[in-house]
């Protein structure tokens, strides 16, 4: 039994719409063994090295269905047992995960194994730690060779494990916050290994560490860090504090404590979380142990009055107090007959006990403090203490060190109340913890006394949300009032764009769109991040990674995404739903890889753009399988998208008052036409489009049509998008790689990245409407990681409307031959038709390029599908014709240093033929024009 592979999805998925991890598992010589046929001492050995699998409902769903499963009949197979395994072990971490799917893999003895996790290194390690807990309940003879290392003990791997979880998780502050944010809707983005949170997307963003905001001023928190200076303000504003002084040796602490008077407490200058504090001190040796103890965690040490009183911790957020705890260090109570070592046991026994931030209540250690505590009671672990004793096992009352805690908000004196809250603002906290000692909460500091012995910048909330005793509170919604006060936005608006074909494109365009609109988009493309049209990130930038980025960005107000395959299959979506998801097509491509070999399992990868949308689906109803996803959204509204102005299903959604966006034939041209709520909106013609070579580019006119349809779903005005659309070229600084256009040569070169047989259709169409008035030329490839097949319906896409083809592969030759893929597709065009003296195999795809361009003469068109984009960008502009000394100084060749558009730019008057519209076009659109 072994696992084959792993995938770790951090969002929406083929398998859930939250992170899922996904185990491909082998059981081997083990498909034979169901749990069944094990018997019960191996059933009964799983439940009892993890009795929480009893809770397991499993297909009964209900408790003890899982556990009846095994039992049942032949039983269930052990990739079945090892999804509740890995569940069950995070639970036992503190996290509540429940989902889980198994599912056999097709080849015998193979299983897809699904499981929820909350944190990835500890969903990783569950399951790691699942398949070895199986395999040491196997009898001998069915254990697989070196699947359990010799002395494996399973407490102890148990132990370790929920230790391990522990220091990955978010901690119970931060928790709580977070569980506040879900609850209101605002999203939220995890940082770092620890605590470091962004809460909102973009520039409505807030950040937090534990309860530490972003808000919060760096000098208050200084100021809390360092006692004797918050002593003293305190102390100013006539507030009750101890008698303090700052020490730094032993001699000056035995000083100090004379002074001031015994009993005193010894403390760390700049110390927290109760590190290193001791109290009740009543002797120079004491003193002297206690200044040890603190300068363990700081140069300098406080000696201070000691008070008497039960420990408080008043929490104050945004001024007011939300929250008072009465805290008890660390005890038990003896009952006469046993030991403090067996009453130790008794109280660990509680099941809100845990390890470190586990459970609501941490575990008690019988360590060297505690041993301390002991000594100075007179006692020992052996030591039976009477009934009603309680012996104490800590001097400070924190949680983490097993105190208690027992809430007091509802009975505190208005005195205690205006006190913290004073304490808290004199400090400067936007939240803060007041620890005050007072020996009646109920009664006012003014007549019993009591006082403040420190303030704290970071206070912990798991003592307020799950007390031992009384009310819980939730602290974190005042905190998340404060951050987001009601009606203030925390997310931006998201769109993803998936398909076949057009994504970049499309998303380029929306971006544009919105940026002309008075948006700040971030945008995600197979090229980069672009952040407000400025490219910050190069490469394939279209997977959750990418979308993290964009939407942890300051400075954006909306996301577009393209969403390819890849990561979607590999990690899933990067975000949990957005605003408005469209599917542009879904085309053969990629088949063959990660167990997608067929076009409905890809369309159901591509569903998932539209399934997560929660405004808009926004649906190509040109292409069925995309027109079946209007079944699987959720979403408010669904818009169809049609080049057919006669759609019989898109006419009876327009008249049923849903939106549409279709292409209508009208006196000068064609008409991109939207529908909404019975209205028809008239948006553009398509030849005043420049991406669309006056109409010509059928493709484009289709990705300005989703694009146009996103727009407008997401909210922006009818002439914005027309103002977006007019502006937006196909020139390489654009869109790179997606129908550029290079025309300073004596003939015109048309650039591409299409990869497929659906796009270089698309583009070999086009070229047959341009009007060219000498040869065609295509250089035409295809990825090596493609199906034969598709390698050959490549070819037959181009095959017939070109007067010479140059066969070529890619750099990358993914495992093929280095001529493999030229010679495949030259073998289809000549099984098309093509005579063998039009077809040339140049494998090197700069080598095929230049070949190409030295063919080329006056009026002819080359068509240039290329890989390498910026390096065969440069490659053809910089090429030098016939007869020409230098390459052409043109604009085209400044792409790569060349700036942003101009903003506000006037679109491009009108042009008569191509030539006059790529001029016209590199005219207005190039920044260079403005350094000139």
């Amino acid at each position: 039994m072994r696992i084959l592979d792993r995938s770790v999805y951090v969002g929406p998925s083929l398998y859930a719409r939250f992170p899922v991890i996904r185990l491909d598992l082998d059981l081997g010589a083990l498909e034979a063994w169901p749990t069944a046929r094990l018997g019960d001492t191996f059933i009964h050995s799983l439940a009892a090295a993890l009795p929480g699998l009893a809770e397991h409902g499993c297909s009964y769903r209900q408790p003890g269905g899982f556990l009846r499963r095994m039992r049942e009949g032949e039983g269930t197979w052990l990739g079945h047992v090892l999804e509740h395994v890995a569940i069950e072990l995070q639970n036992i971490a503190g996290e509540a995960v429940t989902f889980g799917k198994t599912r056999t893999a097709g080849a015998p003895g193979q299983y897809t194994v699904v499981y929820e996790y909350a944190q990835r290194d500890e969903g990783i390690a569950a399951g790691e730690l699942g398949l070895r807990l199986l395999c040491s309940l196997l009898p001998a003879a069915l254990r697989p060779p070196g699947a359990v290392p010799e002395g494996w003990d399973w407490p102890q791997a148990r132990d370790q494990f929920i230790k391990f979880a522990q220091r990955r998780a978010l901690g119970p502050s931060t928790a709580s916050l977070v569980r506040a944010a879900e609850q209101r809707g605002i999203p939220w983005l995890r940082l770092n290994d620890q605590s470091l949170v962004q809460l909102g997307h973009g520039k409505y963003q807030q950040r937090i560490q534990a309860t530490v905001t972003g808000r919060t001023p760096h000098i208050a928190v200084e100021l809390a860090s360092d006692k004797e200076e918050t002593n003293k303000i305190l102390a100013g504003l006539g507030l009750p504090v101890p008698r303090q002084e700052l020490v730094q040796s032993e001699t000056q602490a035995l000083r100090a404590a004379a002074r001031l008077g015994f009993p005193v407490v010894t403390k760390p200058y700049n110390g927290n979380h109760g590190r290193g504090i001791s109290i009740r001190l009543t002797t120079e040796a004491e003193v002297a142990h206690g200044f040890a103890v603190a300068r363990e965690h700081s140069r300098s040490v406080i000696v201070e009055n000691f008070l008497e009183g039960d420990d408080h911790r008043l929490l104050v957020v945004n001024g007011e107090l939300v929250a008072a705890t009465r805290r008890t260090p660390g005890h038990v109570v003896g009952d006469g007959e046993h030991d403090v070592r067996a009453l130790i046991e008794r109280v660990n026994q509680d099941p809100r006990r845990g390890v470190g931030h586990e459970k609501v209540l941490t575990r008690l250690e019988l360590d060297a403090q505690a041993f301390k505590m002991l000594e100075r009671a007179g006692l020992t672990p052996e030591s039976v203490p009477g009934p009603g004793q309680v012996v104490y096992l800590r001097s400070t009352a924190n949680l983490s060190t097993g105190g208690t805690a027992t809430d007091v908000t509802d009975i505190i004196h208005p005195d205690n109340r205006e006190m913290a809250e004073r304490a808290v603002r004199a400090i400067g906290l936007d939240v803060g913890g007041v620890d005050f000692l007072s020996q009646n909460i109920a009664e006012s500091y003014r007549s019993i006394g009591g006082g403040i012995c420190e303030i704290n910048a970071a206070p912990g909330f798991r003592m307020h949300v799950a007390p031992s005793e009384g009310t819980a509170r939730d602290v974190a919604a005042p905190v998340l009032d404060m951050l987001f006060p009601p009606g203030t936005p925390a997310r931006v608006p998201i769109a993803a764009i998936t398909g076949t074909n057009g994504k970049t494109t499309t998303a380029r365009m929306l971006a544009h769109i919105t940026k002309m609109a008075g948006f700040t988009p971030g945008l995600t493309t197979t090229d980069g991040v672009y952040i407000d049209g400025q490219r910050t990130v190069a490469g394939d930038m279209t997977g959750p990674v990418s979308a993290r980025m964009v939407l942890a960005d300051p400075q954006i107000d909306l996301a577009v995404l393209e969403t390819a395959r890849g990561g979607l299959i590999r990690a899933g979506m990067g975000v949990s739903e957005v605003n408005v998801g469209a599917v542009l097509n879904v085309q053969p491509d990629h088949l063959g890889l990660k167990g997608i070999d067929t076009l409905e399992q890809l369309a159901e990868v591509k569903r998932i753009v539209v399934e997560v949308a929660t405004d808009c689906a926004v649906l190509n109803a040109d292409d069925p399988l995309v027109l079946r996803m209007s079944g699987y959204t959720e979403a408010k509204n669904l818009c169809y998208v049609t080049m057919n102005p006669q759609h019989q299903l898109v006419r009876e959604h327009v008249r049923a008052g849903g939106r549409a966006c279709a292409l209508e034939a009208g006196v000068n041209g064609q008409m991109i036409t939207l529908y909404d709520k019975s209205g028809h909106l008239p948006l553009l013609w398509t030849h005043l489009i420049p991406a669309t070579l006056e109409g010509r580019a059928t493709h484009n006119v289709q990705n300005a049509m989703f694009a146009a349809a996103m727009a407008f779903s997401l909210g922006i005005k009818l002439d914005a998008i027309r103002q977006g659309l007019r502006t937006f070229d196909a020139t390489f600084f654009q869109a790179p790689g997606r129908m550029n256009i290079f025309s300073e040569h004596p003939f015109k070169v048309l650039f591409d990245y299409g990869h497929n047989a659906h796009a270089v259709a698309a583009l070999a169409d086009l070229a047959q409407r341009l009007d060219v008035s000498g040869r065609r030329i295509v250089v035409l490839a295809g990825p090596g990681d493609r199906r034969d097949e598709d390698l050959v319906a490549i070819a037959r896409a181009a095959a017939g409307r070109f007067d010479h083809y140059i066969c070529r592969r890619d750099d990358n030759l993914r495992e093929r031959a280095p001529d493999e893929v030229p010679r495949i597709q030259a073998a289809a065009l000549a099984a098309a038709g093509v005579p063998a003296a039009a077809i040339s195999v140049i494998p090197d795809e700069q080598e095929a390029i230049t070949a190409a361009l030295q063919m080329g003469q006056p009026g002819d068109l080359l068509l240039i599908f290329a890989d390498a984009l910026v390096r065969s960008w440069k490659q053809i502009t910089k090429f030098k014709p016939a007869g020409s000394d230098v390459a052409p100084a043109t604009r085209g060749a400044l792409l790569e240093s060349a700036p942003a558009p101009l903003a506000g730019a006037e679109p491009p008057p009108a042009a008569f033929s191509l030539e006059g519209l790529i001029r016209d076009e590199r005219g207005v659109r190039y920044a260079p024009d403005a350094e000139d």
